[in-house]
């Protein structure tokens, strides 16, 4: 039993960190594709964000879909998808074909996610949990690390088509060890329950909308025809979903879940702290090329500071976790962050380099203290079956938080540099207007700040979890 489980960990760690890697390392090439291709960088863009936009609208239906067919169906499908997209990409000759294939890349990179958390915790017995979701938290840092470094390693040796080319053997090993290694084991269970197909594609269409609609807020007019069509679009999915999932027997938003206060509040705590997290992931690389003037390539390396600290810490307070419980270091992680992005809120460039170091490492051991604890302790108090729609909820939680983080620090960061310059725009930026630029990203830091204190707060309030499976 101890080695399967490590085996099988080894087979989630792959999953989890081959689709975590391609969130990342696609961004350093998309100079490249957009030179190859002769797109546009509006449409350029789109190859990044329809990635993040599929996983994050699909992760629930398929997190239902792993509880009903079987954790081993999904995460193998998963990995069919994902390699089969990632053929396409390789081939694709058009922005247009590359973006619909990073799509469905997408797809199967949703299915991986959704059944990682919930095979984890399914291997693992209740004392090792943590340690196992910590040892994840670990993989995904590597991910987002490792991605813009292999990313340009790739770049400089090879096409940029070789980016994807090299998830394809990765990919059929997957399946193959997947059909082996789970075959048997509770990844196999299914139930006999339908799948509720309406109900996950009114949920996609509006996860979808919203999330668009957040990530253009400030970039287009509110009053635009695409941000009309995206409400619109949002309302009614929203209106058919609460529809159909009153007449469905056996609803994709299963209700024993949504009165799980323990879980639905851990959820909510989640998803505020990726929001601070990424108010600064996305607002500190220009503060960094910016008014502290260095260049992309030093900010890189900075930025990789929080990674680096989720990576060495995850295993630690996931070791931490399975001996004290979550409610302590849940409370201590939401503070650190707040204390963290507090601190951002008076940076200068005067201050120097060791001042940026430890307010993005303080970030980064704060987000590594709360997440294995969460994982377990929110998992944990989910009955079993349910364990596929539980993980794909968490998962989508993470990916709205960082939707919600971007979008509110760059609303909040726009409107402000351009009250305070006279109505110029963020990328007027010069010298003379660094006061400028430097208000309206403490600005947007402290902003931050108000929530994810709430946020620490709202931890406080978990309660007790119904059960300890």
């Amino acid at each position: 039993m101890s080695d399967r489980k490590w085996i099988s960990f080894v087979l989630v760690a792959t999953g989890v960190f081959m689709t975590t890697l391609d969130s990342s390392i696609v961004n350093i090439a998309l100079p490249v594709i957009m030179e190859r291709l002769k797109a546009p960088f509006e449409t350029v863009q789109w190859i990044v964000v329809i990635y993040l936009l599929t996983i994050s609208s699909s992760l629930l239906a398929f997190g239902r879909l792993s509880d009903i067919r079987g954790r081993r169906w999904v995460y193998c499908c998963g990995f069919i998808g994902f390699t089969l997209g990632s053929l396409f990409c390789a081939l694709a000759t058009q922005a247009w074909h590359l973006i619909f294939s990073r799509a469905f890349q997408g797809i199967g990179a949703a299915m991986i996610m959704a059944c990682s958390p919930a095979l984890v915790v399914d291997t693992f017995p209740h004392k090792e949990r943590g340690k196992a979701l910590g040892l994840v938290g670990t993989v995904v840092a590597t991910g987002l690390t490792a991605g813009p470094a292999l990313g340009g390693l790739i770049l400089a040796h090879f096409s940029w088509r070789m980016i994807f080319f090299l998830n394809i053997p990765i990919g059929i090993a997957a399946v193959v060890a997947a059909q082996k290694i789970l075959s048997g084991t509770t990844a196999d269970r299914a139930s006999r329950e339908p799948f509720d197909w309406w109900g996950a594609i009114w949920l996609a269409v509006t996860l979808f909308s919203l999330m668009t609609f957040m990530l253009h807020v400030g970039k287009w007019p509110v009053s635009s025809i695409q941000m009309l069509a995206l409400t619109v679009s949002a309302m009614a999915g929203l209106i058919l979903l609460v529809w159909g999932e009153r007449q469905c027997p056996y609803p994709i938003l299963d209700g024993s879940i949504l009165k799980n206060r323990f879980f639905i509040v851990s959820v909510g705590c989640a998803m505020i702290l990726f929001a601070g997290l990424f108010s600064i992931i996305f607002l500190m690389p220009f503060y960094l090329m910016r008014p502290a003037g260095l260049s992309a390539q030093a900010a890189g390396y900075l930025m990789m500071i929080p990674f680096v600290f989720l990576f060495f810490f995850s295993p630690l307070s996931g070791w931490l976790s399975d001996r004290i419980g979550s409610k302590l270091l849940c409370f201590a992680g939401m503070g650190g962050l707040t204390t963290a992005l507090i601190a951002f809120g008076d940076l200068t460039p005067s201050a120097g380099r060791l001042a940026e170091m430890w307010r993005l490492g303080l970030a980064g051991v704060s987000v590594a203290i709360f997440l294995p604890a969460y994982n377990a302790s929110a998992m944990g108090s989910v009955v079993p079956q349910k364990r596929g729609i539980a993980s794909g909820i968490i998962a989508a939680a993470r990916n709205f938080g960082m939707v919600i983080g971007v979008a509110l620090s760059g609303l909040i960061f726009s409107h402000s540099f351009s009250q305070l310059s006279g109505g110029l725009n963020a990328n007027s930026y010069q010298p003379l207007l660094k006061p400028v630029f430097l208000r309206a990203f403490h600005l947007s830091m402290l902003a931050g700040a108000g929530l994810v204190a709430a946020g620490w707060l709202l931890t406080l309030f978990r309660g007790t979890p119904p059960t300890d499976s």
